[in-house]
């Protein structure tokens, strides 16, 4: 565990703005101190280079948020966005610096702007911040979540780790036992009276994200015991095949 302190040292991103991003719900820490101090684990420091990178490409903490909260929200594809809107923009200003390198040995022959055009860039950037939001799913969390409060979604989430705890105290039986089954079935009932309309596709594809190494996998394995996120997303993929 890494105090507020030692990650301002470490990240350079100062201890107010940590914070302020504590005060939105963009990075909680993991837990507090007696004394009431933030610390964060590594899962936190994931989510906070996470939050650098999208930085980094100016986009604002509210579509950060709302991104990274997203219920479809997949690390590794949002890692491949950031690299290529990262390329562009690197490309961009290689471009700007050969450019200014001639003006300055050559002067300028001619009135030439399009080394100045962003216009794939910006495009591209706003296809990334709008895909998590064209989905009928998240349209409906949404809606669901901005009539919740704060703690109220907090409680959702809290009572959905509960489901795979469930999930980790099952461990020693089949994935296709009636049992697990009827465990995947609560899960899916939960998320769709909680978050969104939950399609056996949709769980499909949820139970690929649990056992895929990322920030999903580390939260239910912590929070049921290790092994349970590929547990419960085997016994997913039998449900809904």
């Amino acid at each position: 565990m890494l105090t507020v302190n030692e990650v301002s040292k470490l990240t350079g991103v100062s201890i107010r703005t940590l914070q302020y991003y504590d005060t939105i719900g963009l990075l909680p820490p993991t837990e507090y101190t007696e004394a009431g101090y933030r610390l964060y684990d590594d899962t936190a420091m994931e989510r906070l280079q996470q939050i650098l990178l999208f930085r980094e490409l100016e986009f604002p903490l509210k579509e950060i948020k709302r991104i990274m909260d997203a219920p479809n929200f997949d690390r590794n594809k949002a890692l491949e966005q950031q690299i290529k809107l990262l390329t562009m923009k690197k490309e961009h200003l290689e471009g700007l610096i050969d450019f200014a390198r001639k003006i300055k040995t050559t002067g300028v022959n001619r009135m030439d702007f399009n080394v100045f055009d962003t216009t794939k860039i910006d495009e591209y950037s706003r296809q990334a911040k709008e895909q998590w939001g064209q989905t009928a799913e998240y349209k409906e969390y949404e809606e669901k979540a901005g009539a919740q409060s704060q703690d109220a979604q907090k409680m959702a989430w809290k009572n959905m780790m509960l489901l795979f705890v469930e999930f980790g105290k099952m461990k020693n039986l089949e994935p296709d036992h009636p049992e697990v089954q009827l465990q995947v079935k609560k899960l899916q009932d939960y998320i769709s009276e909680h978050f969104y309309t939950c399609s056996n596709e949709i769980l499909k594809g949820l139970g690929v994200m649990y056992a895929a190494g990322g920030e999903f996998t580390e939260n239910i394995d912590k929070a049921a015991g290790s092994g349970t996120a590929v547990f419960a997303a085997k016994a997913i993929e039998i449900y809904c095949n």
